[in-house]
């Protein structure tokens, strides 16, 4: 058995064509996983399969999905199936987030967060797990974040999807075990994405704090997700379950 070795698996990345959710598609291609990139712009989907088609010579489908309707999350299942025949790992990755203090945040804008970020997650997982079970196991990555773990003034709504990211992991890794699906989250440090430029414009001296929080002295790269996310999408793992891991440079581990 090799370890770490992906070729003939299928990968879905929700939000896959940008961000952390692309630097994890092109990890697990490079070991030869054929990738499902399933999300809302079709344009930046299409971009992004290209350049891992071209990089890694691997299979890429690309989806139009919203993680909020149940019937496109079913879609997305089944044109898997019908073009791949099997799903191997989910990456739950989609997600926004919308930075107010809480008493300006509207119910609206809340219950959006929560829809994509986590509701979001659960209708992906529940739709590949028929599929999984059949197959006799599977892998189903959950992506949380630092505020799983820590508050912040204007990451309310995000703070509780991400806290509920890593509840629904713990419980879906005990639900499933006996089905040989591992459930696991990496709860990535501050990296260098889109929405954290637009963090470090929204949020004063957010830079800065990073920095001085975080031992290894940067920002994490999309890049720097990938040997997680192999890890646990590959056999290495299969006795790995329930686990939130920080990709974080230290962030985490500092006071």
């Amino acid at each position: 058995m090799k370890l770490f070795d992906l070729k003939e698996k299928v990968a879905i990345i929700t939000g896959g064509n940008g961000g952390i959710g692309f630097g994890i598609a092109r990890g697990l291609a490079s070991v030869g996983c054929d990738i499902v990139i399933a999300a809302r712009n079709p344009a930046k989907t299409a971009e992004a399969a290209e350049g891992i088609r071209g990089d890694y010579g691997v299979r890429v489908l690309e989806l139009e999905l919203d993680v909020r309707r149940q019937d496109t999350v079913e879609s997305m299942v089944q044109k898997t199936l019908d073009a791949y025949h099997r799903i191997d790992v989910l990456v739950n990755n989609a997600g926004i987030n919308i930075r107010k203090m809480p008493q300006d945040l509207s119910s609206t804008e809340y219950d959006e967060i929560l829809d994509i970020n986590l509701r979001g997650a659960f209708l992906c997982a529940k739709a590949v797990y028929p599929t999984m079970k059949a197959a006799g196991g599977g892998k189903i990555i959950n992506i949380g974040s630092m505020t799983s773990l820590f508050g912040g003034a204007k990451l309310m709504a995000y703070g509780a999807s991400k806290g509920g990211i890593v509840s629904m992991t713990r419980a879906l890794a005990s639900a499933w075990a006996v089905d040989n699906i591992q459930v696991n989250a990496i709860l990535p440090g501050w990296i260098d994405t889109d929405l954290t430029r637009r963090g470090r414009v929204e949020i004063q001296g957010l830079n800065e704090q990073v920095l001085a929080r975080t031992p290894m002295g940067r920002w994490g790269e999309p890049e720097d997700l990938q040997g997680a996310a192999i890890f646990l999408s590959a056999a290495a793992s299969d006795f790995v379950t329930g686990v939130a891991l920080p990709v974080d440079g230290g962030y985490s581990a500092n006071i």
